[in-house]
């Protein structure tokens, strides 16, 4: 199987899944779609991780949780996504200290599709990629990162980029939010 992956200037697939928000009974499930987040006027970050129930995920999954603010200050809608369905993350969130008190959305893409058509999935056992897009206000994808199945992220990155990016000016390398940037 190869890989293309959807890269910056492309714009965000359009998708309705669902995804899992609290759990609470009755509660946990919500229909998420593309449609709403562009409606939203919101940047959208979404991170995938390639299996619920694993060792490297949740440590990522609650990093993400412990900067939900920062995400919301930042006009930014934070969506995590894997290819596992919504009664498997309901079972991990109530299962998993650290996962229970979510702040954003668990999408689950059990049919792979928008995994496909981003190009993340692992060509042997079909599960996403550690996978980051940022998407802008109008759907355009502004930054995609990929990590191989055993490394985890920077959530701290991920926000200096998210920072960077809506400056719409020129950042050198490691600029951080309240740092001069670069005229032409």
């Amino acid at each position: 199987m190869k890989n293309v992956i959807l890269s910056v200037g492309s714009e965000f697939p359009e998708f309705k899944k669902t995804s899992v928000v609290s759990i609470e009974k009755g509660k946990e499930f919500y229909e998420l779609s593309s449609e709403e987040l562009k409606n939203s006027g919101k940047w959208m970050v979404m991170f995938w991780w390639p299996k619920d129930f694993t060792f490297v995920c949740p440590t990522e999954i609650a990093e993400f949780n412990k900067h939900a603010q920062d995400f919301a200050d930042r006009d930014a809608v934070l969506i995590g996504a894997s290819t596992d369905s919504e009664f498997v993350h309901a079972a991990w969130r109530r299962d998993h200290e650290d996962l229970r008190n979510l702040q954003f959305p668990m999408l689950a893409d059990t049919s792979k599709s928008l995994a496909t058509e981003l190009g993340i999935l692992e060509a042997n056992e079909k599960v996403a990629y550690r996978a980051t897009y940022i998407v802008d206000p109008q759907g355009i994808v502004r930054w995609v990162s990929l990590y191989d199945l055993s490394v985890g992220r920077s959530v701290k990155e991920v926000l200096r980029v998210l920072d960077a990016l809506q400056t719409d000016e020129l950042c050198p390398c490691n600029w951080n939010k309240g740092e001069a940037t670069l005229t032409a």
